[in-house]
């Protein structure tokens, strides 16, 4: 490899990763604070978050790798740039294009191992990252014990303390109404100080309560249910123990298999073969709905046929029913096809909520096959847009190139996010809603692409200045033309 090519590759991978590891960090933190309100105050062992965190990272690639691509090219370029080495490197004889083309190469791979990745890992991804998602946000947060509030989160008991310690381990002043039988007076205990301690395995809070009484109302197994009879006991005790079950806080992991149906947890073989069957069973639905509606036209057949082979045509329903329908029959023509026409439309409205459905899965499993493939060639084409705005530009650091690498990447994105949008709405065909940003830019990176190799300087504002300065001096030159005349 010539040390042109070489030079260009170290300069561009550095800038990429920095960028690739900032980008990274400030998505996954946007992912925490969006599911803060589930994670925090549950009791997660650090192994689960981690986990968590690592398959946001895989599944965020989508997003940080072109963002990486446009920022670091740009950054790479407008270094070369501003420390004048493109211009040593085109004086040595070497266009633009020949002094990137390791870099294309280099990029390309990047673009085919992000489908691959896309298609055989990405699916596994979401499918273990959507399952853990699930669990962890329909866990019950850690049972608290707020001073002086009912706490009413163990399933059967409502507790409350009116005091505790610094650390939250010794309560004061306990009230626990246990309320499993239905009534929650039935049994009351109160005791001057509680110690809570979990069990070894987790699954049980124990409570030590010290001076106290317990009250409980009962009733006779064979008495009847108005009858007044009832029965109090009082229980005074020094120290004793109650047990709560805390399996309702435990993290239950719930089965894989239900969310390997979803459309982000497939391949493109897998994809292949849903949209197959899911085709299958549309036109089934399509089939059925026109064999029960052609049952529902039938009543002016007799009379259209007779209409048709008149040399006069029919243009207008009431010169039909006048022309070829006797009087008699009119009144009940007209209010069977009427009774035909609701029912037909029963048929439709019963049958659009399986229909929508499955147009709506069809859609779905159309835009999950573009995007395994958008990916790769969103690479690419932000890499054709950042490379020769970079060496346009000539500015390095993170300044001029965070700004423009963020505006150009804040298109990107509104444009594939609109028109995603309105693929899954219906209201796009969904190569376009997955493509369209990518068919909108292209131009613009031929154009920058072009501007580059013809060292044109686009972003120059004195450049900009002195033309407004021509323009405005030939303005007035004509201006007073006019006037001497």
């Amino acid at each position: 490899m010539k040390k042109i090519h070489l030079l260009i590759l170290q300069a561009f991978i550095r800038p990429f990763m920095v960028c690739f590891c900032i980008v990274m960090f400030v998505l996954l933190m946007l992912f925490l604070f969006k599911y803060i309100d589930d994670l925090i105050g549950k009791g997660f062992e650090w192994y689960v978050l981690m986990e968590l965190i690592g398959y946001q990272c895989a599944v965020q690639l989508s997003m940080a790798l072109p963002l990486s691509m446009l920022l670091s090219s740009i950054m790479t370029f407008g270094n070369l740039g501003e420390s004048y080495e493109l211009v040593a490197i085109k004086a040595a004889g070497y266009s633009l294009r020949k002094a990137m083309t390791p870099l294309i190469f280099f990029v390309t791979f990047f673009a085919a191992g992000s489908f691959l990745f896309s298609d055989y890992i990405l699916p596994v991804v979401n499918l273990k990252m959507g399952s853990l998602l699930w669990d962890v946000r329909n866990k019950k947060a850690d049972f608290l014990i707020k001073s002086g509030i009912f706490n009413s989160t163990i399933p059967g008991y409502s507790i409350r303390a009116k005091s505790k310690n610094e650390n939250g381990t010794v309560l004061y002043n306990l009230m626990i109404y246990d309320h499993r039988a239905g009534n929650a007076t039935n049994n009351v205990l109160l005791a001057k100080e509680g110690f809570m301690q979990n069990s070894a395995d987790n699954n049980y809070m124990i409570l030590r309560l010290k001076d106290g009484v317990r009250y409980e109302e009962s009733r006779a197994k064979n008495a009847k249910r108005y009858d007044p009879r009832q029965q109090f006991t009082r229980f005074r005790f020094k120290e004793t123990e109650q047990k709560f079950d805390m399996e309702a806080f435990q993290m239950k992991r719930t089965d894989e298999s239900f969310f390997k149906t979803h459309h982000s947890m497939l391949n493109l073989r897998q994809l292949k073969i849903y949209t197959d069957s899911n085709r299958i069973q549309l036109d089934s639905i399509q089939r059925s709905i026109f064999l029960e509606a052609k049952n529902y036209v039938t009543y002016l057949s007799p009379y259209y046929h007779e209409a048709q082979s008149s040399p006069v045509p029919v243009k207008k329903f009431d010169n039909f029913l006048t022309d070829y329908v006797p009087k008699e029959q009119r009144r009940m023509l007209i209010s069977n096809a009427l009774g035909q026409a609701q029912q037909m439309n029963n048929v439709f409205e019963m049958k659009e909520p399986d229909f929508k459905a499955y147009v709506e899965k069809d859609i779905r499993y159309h835009i999950e096959f573009h995007r395994k493939f958008t990916l790769a060639v969103s690479c690419l084409l932000l890499f054709a847009i950042g490379a020769p705005l970079g060496a346009i530009i000539r500015k390095g650091g993170l300044g001029l190139p965070v700004v423009v690498a963020i505006i150009f990447f804040l298109i990107y994105h509104i444009i594939s996010t609109m028109s995603e949008k309105a693929a899954k709405d219906g209201s796009l065909d969904p190569i376009f809603g997955m493509w369209m940003a990518i068919i909108v830019l292209s131009p613009l990176a031929m154009f920058l692409t072009y501007k580059s190799t013809t060292d044109s300087s686009l972003f120059d504002i004195e450049q900009y200045k002195l033309k407004m300065e021509k323009a405005w001096g030939w303005i007035k030159s004509r201006f007073r033309r006019r006037l001497s005349q």
